[in-house]
């Protein structure tokens, strides 16, 4: 069954076209590299984010359980995509995979669980400084059965933070500009199960302290406000207001269809994976569209989802990432 799923996906892929080399050569002028910069957000689509979110939170991965063999197929998916657009592993392989011994209350004991997280990466001029922009894949799996439905899609929480790392990186391939600082393209696993992914990666990271910042999606793609489809919630380190109005800039100057809720705070912001950075000092960013009544229940699906609201926090956050691999400072 698994087999057929990644067939399915691999040939479902080639509906995307391949993306330029990132780091080929461009002439570096302000004007062109801004023409490259909006070429490049514009690849951003609703088409995408629907195709990349209908297959992740689809029936047939059973809710991409954190270290099932359903999680895997999401992640199989994940670096499929990145292949596919260019995007480099980070080390030698796309896939790094680590082990959590989890307590199992239903059981009274404990398990160990083999989870992965999947990490590609675009080189920068400066092979010092490092930026990250992530989400996590995993969701709940099959769990209590609600109005016939036992399965978590997690289509907001969180295919539609995959959708927005998976385009934006292929929009930085597609500019045709190396970043000034290398980029990384983070998928999590086990976020679910207490933010094991991003955790692991903090704890084991040889170059922690050459990371600027970090950008996280979890969450982007409903309206809490149903008055207020356009309602978006912008956590920010209250360190970098630079963060705060590079938004307020892009969303007057590129007409971006959000109504931001900006909220800089200190590093305890929220419970997503923005935290295992903040506790480690690294600025953030987090773009999320607060809670719903499908919130880890089986009705987080595909159709329920906004694609416009998708698209517009997707290239908002390409805007930021492009000013956090290239400004001079911040």
């Amino acid at each position: 069954m698994i087999k057929k799923i990644l067939l399915i996906f691999c040939v479902a892929a080639t509906v995307f076209p391949l993306a330029a080399d990132a780091s080929a050569s461009y002439p570096n002028s302000p004007k062109k590299v801004r023409a490259a910069k909006e070429t490049a957000m514009n690849t951003i689509t609703v088409e995408a984010a629907r195709a990349h979110i209908g297959f992740l939170a689809s029936d047939c991965l059973y809710g991409r359980k954190t270290g099932s063999d359903w999680a895997s197929v999401a992640a199989a998916y994940i670096e499929s995509m990145l292949r596919q657009y260019g995007i480099s592993p980070l080390g030698s392989s796309y896939s790094h995979p680590f082990d959590v011994t989890m307590r199992l209350r239903e059981r009274n004991d404990s398990v160990r669980v083999a989870m992965k997280n999947v990490l590609g990466m675009i080189e920068g001029r400066n092979p010092d400084e490092y930026v990250v922009v992530g989400a996590h894949f995993d969701h709940l799996g099959v769990g209590a059965e609600v109005d016939g439905d036992s399965i978590y899609n997690g289509a907001d929480d969180n295919a539609s933070g995959v959708s927005a790392v998976l385009q934006i990186a292929r929009a930085f391939a597609e500019s045709g500009i190396q970043p000034e600082r290398n980029v990384i393209f983070a998928f999590w696993d086990g976020e679910e199960a207490g933010l094991y992914g991003s955790r692991h990666f903090v704890s084991t990271c040889a170059f922690l302290d050459k990371i600027k910042a970090y950008l996280n999606f979890d969450m982007i793609g409903r309206n809490n406000k149903p008055d207020r489809p356009r309602h978006t919630v912008y956590f920010y380190s209250d360190t970098k207001p630079a963060f705060g109005e590079w938004l307020r800039h892009d969303i007057a100057e590129y007409g971006l269809r959000l109504e931001p809720d900006y909220r800089p705070s200190d590093k305890s912001i929220g419970g997503s994976d923005n935290v295992s950075f903040a506790r480690k000092d690294i600025p953030i960013i987090w773009y999320h569209t607060d809670g719903h009544p499908d919130y880890h229940k089986p009705g987080d699906e595909a159709l329920r989802i906004n694609y416009d609201k998708v698209m517009n926090i997707t290239r908002a956050a390409f805007l930021n990432l492009w000013n956090l691999a290239n400004a001079e400072e911040y």
